[in-house]
């Protein structure tokens, strides 16, 4: 018996490396991938992440510039 299977080890799914090896960009695949590798009740997988920002979304209103000048009114008014 395979040292993996007496730990208890279920390896990875090898039709998910051949489907990751066929197309790498495919979403499925690399969804598959990561769920296949992360452990029952552990955080969600990094593929399913959203891509962070580092600017605010548009929806939030912010206006980088109108708080430049808000700051400089400010300033200008001490």
């Amino acid at each position: 018996m395979d040292d993996d299977k007496k730990r208890g080890d279920a390896g990875t799914d090898e039709s998910i490396a051949e489907r990751l090896e066929k197309n790498p960009e495919s979403k499925q695949a690399r969804l598959d991938r990561a769920l296949d590798e992360s452990m029952d009740a552990s955080d969600p997988p990094s593929g399913t992440q959203p891509i962070h920002s580092h600017h605010a979304a548009p929806s939030t209103g912010y206006d980088a510039d109108k708080e430049a000048e808000l700051a400089k009114q400010k300033d200008a008014a001490k």
